[in-house]
């Protein structure tokens, strides 16, 4: 019995690690041919302070955290090295703002698509957590 207590309470950690950031709404915008970038958006709530220190798809060749700024008049879009996540405060990632950028894209996504996503999120404790997001693409 103590030993089915013991892996019940192991098994439940990853759970508990991904309970820490909730992941809203998230969408990835369609491409048109011959489009190999796109962007995904979602709204993140950590409970504890966090940051979002890398991303992934299976979909896409490299996936990067953008930041786009109003620069001199000019919009400007350039990779973080992290996005913080304040503790319960929602980080919006939207178009114009922060999002996640997909590029070199393995095949077109199209309005309907499933896009998988890995965010890679690193407490103040350093330790780092994978949280799956399953985003739904979306016509422009």
């Amino acid at each position: 019995m103590r030993r089915l207590l013991t892996a019940a309470a192991l098994s439940s950690l990853p759970l508990a690690a991904q309970a820490q950031l909730r992941v809203d709404e998230p969408w990835v915008r369609a491409t048109v041919a011959p489009q190999q970038a796109t962007g995904a958006f979602m709204r993140l709530t950590s409970a504890t302070p966090a940051r979002v220190v890398a991303a992934s798809s299976p979909l896409a060749a490299v996936v990067e955290i953008h930041e786009m700024t109003m620069d001199g008049g000019v919009m400007r879009m350039r990779a973080v090295a992290a996005l913080p996540l304040p503790a319960g405060q929602a980080v919006a990632l939207r178009p114009g703002s922060y999002h996640v950028m997909l590029m070199g894209l393995k095949a077109p996504i199209r309005a309907g698509d499933t896009v998988p996503l890995t965010l890679t999120v690193e407490g103040d404790d350093q330790r780092r957590t994978a949280v799956e997001v399953r985003a739904q693409a979306r016509a422009r």
